[in-house]
C-alpha cells in the first residue's frame, strides 16, 4: 500500500461525509512546546476590539484580524487601520490586509510577503 493509498484509502478516494470526523478547537491538544510568540485569531467590531490587537503586538505576538464587519472605505475601519499602523511603527513590525476581510499584523523581527506562494 503507498502513501496516497494510506491518505485516500484503496477505493481511492471515494469516502463518504460519514468516514470523517469533525474536529473543533477542544478536540485538538495543545502542543506542550514553549513559544515566546503566539498567534492570536481576532475579529475587529468596533474600536475597543483594536486594544487587545494593540497589547498582543507589543507583546511580540502576532495577530490575524477579521475585519468582515467594515469595509476598507469605512471611516472606523479607516481609523482602525491608522491605529494599527502606528503600533507597527513603534514595534518596527509589519501590517498587511489580505483581501477584504483580514488584516495580519505581526510584531518587529517578523515581515509579511507581498507574494503568494505558488505564484
Amino acid at each position: 500500500m503507498g502513501f496516497m493509498d494510506k491518505l485516500l484509502g484503496e477505493s481511492g478516494g471515494s469516502r463518504q461525509t460519514e468516514d470523517y470526523v469533525e474536529l473543533t478547537a477542544e478536540d485538538i491538544e495543545a502542543p506542550a512546546v514553549e513559544s515566546d510568540t503566539q498567534v492570536h485569531i481576532a475579529k475587529i467590531g468596533d474600536k475597543q476590539d483594536v486594544i487587545e490587537i494593540k497589547d498582543a503586538v507589543y507583546d511580540g505576538d502576532i495577530v490575524i484580524a477579521d475585519i468582515t464587519r467594515h469595509t476598507t472605505q469605512d471611516r472606523t475601519m479607516e481609523h482602525i487601520i491608522d491605529e494599527l499602523d502606528q503600533v507597527r511603527r513603534e514595534v518596527g513590525g509589519d501590517i498587511v490586509q489580505k483581501d477584504d476581510d483580514q488584516l495580519i499584523i505581526p510584531p518587529g523581527g517578523v515581515s509579511i510577503s507581498r507574494e503568494r506562494l505558488g505564484q
